[in-house]
């Protein structure tokens, strides 16, 4: 139980922060979450011109994914011990030079190699951009900005359908990764001008490298034992196997920690209820909704018959509603709590994924497919600002940069999740892009989203940002 807590008072100082530096920060993130599902409408082009086996193609995305999640603890400590701006501009240099290598590829594993690279750039970027954000802004601002964070995670992850589609039937499913290259270079150059230069708290040897490395090895293979179950099976031995070895990498890592000088992790971090609570939050609804899109997307082409930019087209409405959802958001924390926002947010995921889990292989876009669309994006544009205000709302200062690689990583593994756990499920029940297949993936999305619901009712606090004095329970 939390006690009393007194929202401090808006200062003047709370109301001149510029905008401008999360304008900066915003372009920066939305580009690395724009690549989560950028090229997923692009992947049979890719798999036809560089020569693909069809059991490799997931890596494209995979790779990237898991690198970014694996290594945002990293990040995120790299940023509290050698300075936020630093490794701001240290990961957007090493994510754009991975876009050009991305782009420039002309075999699967240079294609792969060089979307892992732009994976360890992301895993820098994105948690040095948000521990910025909550070291320059405070009071209402803050909630605000966060708020508007926030929105960035489904907004950018709907908004890379649209634009993988737009892309790859105009200029190539290169000009997916080459796009990355003028934003990276403009937002390089600002960010030197905008960005206040800060200390960090420490040196390389205060860097957990042991604990980082495993933690990926741990994430990647438990990923890739849940991707290979549509092949083998749940029960197989290589499944169980790579789930054992998985296991004890995992045990590893938190072995490490406890022992370690200077832990990736320190266990007081765990104590602040809100930031555990939200990352298990983050990571099931990032999850679901990445795994909607995947699936979304596949149905529309297999089964439908749309073409890529017809595909991408089908996914602006939901775009449009997320960012609409998420603007009324801070609106409604305020009223509200964080608390009731969260469920409702979830209750509407749930909702929107039955109706889609019930669409006919005939389906018609606008009566069986849009309607579920937008009831899933209104929960997802309530709840990714509600799971941000919330998990970060104990967060002090000096760990914000942990924090945020931390809510980062439930982020990013959720995706990976997400993908191959829904990818499995519709392939067991028949075949990747068919309606009996979706109709199973979008099923367990909808009883998923449920049980979160009730996490939420259970662990999220009871908290309004822009109130005055509130209870939080």
């Amino acid at each position: 139980m939390h006690g009393n807590r007194q929202q401090p008072a808006e200062t003047a100082g709370d109301r001149d922060r510029p905008w401008g530096v999360l304008v900066l920060l915003a372009v920066a993130q939305f580009m690395v979450i724009l690549d989560i599902t950028v090229v997923n409408i692009a992947l049979p082009s890719i798999g036809t011109d560089l020569g693909f086996a069809p059991g490799d193609l997931q890596w494209v995305v995979t790779a990237y994914v898991l690198f970014t999640g694996g290594l945002m603890l990293l990040g995120g400590r790299a940023t509290d011990l050698f300075g936020r701006r630093r490794v701001f501009l240290t990961g957007l240099l090493v994510f754009t030079l991975g876009s050009l290598g991305s782009g420039l590829a002309a075999s699967p594993g240079m294609l792969i190699a060089s979307r892992a690279v732009q994976g360890l750039g992301a895993a820098m970027l994105s948690p040095a951009a948000l521990s910025i954000v909550t070291a320059i802004y405070t009071g209402s601002q803050r909630a605000r900005a966060l708020g508007i964070w926030g929105a960035i995670g489904g907004g950018g992850a709907a908004a890379g359908v649209l634009l993988g589609g737009v892309l790859t039937s105009w200029a190539g499913w290169e000009s997916v990764f080459f796009i990355n290259l003028p934003v990276g270079l403009i937002a390089g150059g600002a960010a030197l001008h905008l960005l206040p230069a800060d200390a960090g708290s420490g040196g390389l040897r205060r860097l957990d490298i042991p604990g980082a490395a495993a933690l990926v090895s741990g994430l990647v293979t438990l990923v890739y034992g849940i991707e290979g179950t549509s092949t083998h099976g749940w029960g197989s031995a290589r499944t169980l196997g790579l789930f054992a070895v998985a296991g004890i990498l995992l045990a590893g890592f938190i072995a490490i920690e406890r022992v370690a000088g200077n832990p990736l992790v320190p266990l007081a971090t765990w104590r602040a209820r809100t930031l555990s609570s939200g990352m298990a939050l983050m990571l099931g609804v990032t999850g679901f909704f990445i795994g909607v899109i995947f699936l979304s997307s596949l149905f529309l082409q297999n089964e439908l018959g749309a073409s890529a930019i017809e595909t991408g087209l089908a996914f602006l409405p939901m775009t449009v509603t997320i960012g609409l959802a998420a603007h009324a958001s801070s609106h409604l924390l305020a009223q509200l709590g964080t608390r009731l926002v969260a469920i409702a947010g979830l209750l509407l995921i749930a909702a929107g994924a039955a109706l889609l889990s019930s669409a006919p292989a005939d389906a018609s876009y606008a009566t069986d497919l849009l309607p579920g669309f937008l009831v899933i994006a209104i929960g997802v544009g309530l709840e990714f600002p509600t799971i941000q205000v919330s998990a970060m709302s104990e967060v002090q200062a000096e760990m914000s940069g942990l924090a945020a690689g931390m809510m980062t990583t439930a982020h990013e593994i959720g995706s990976a999740f997400g993908v191959a756990v829904l990818s499995a499920v519709a392939t067991g029940a028949g075949a990747l892009g068919t309606a009996v297949g979706y109709g199973d993936g979008l099923t367990v999305v909808a009883l998923g989203s449920l049980v979160l619901a009730g996490l939420a009712g259970a662990t999220v606090p009871t908290f309004r940002p822009a109130g005055a004095a509130v209870s939080v329970h």
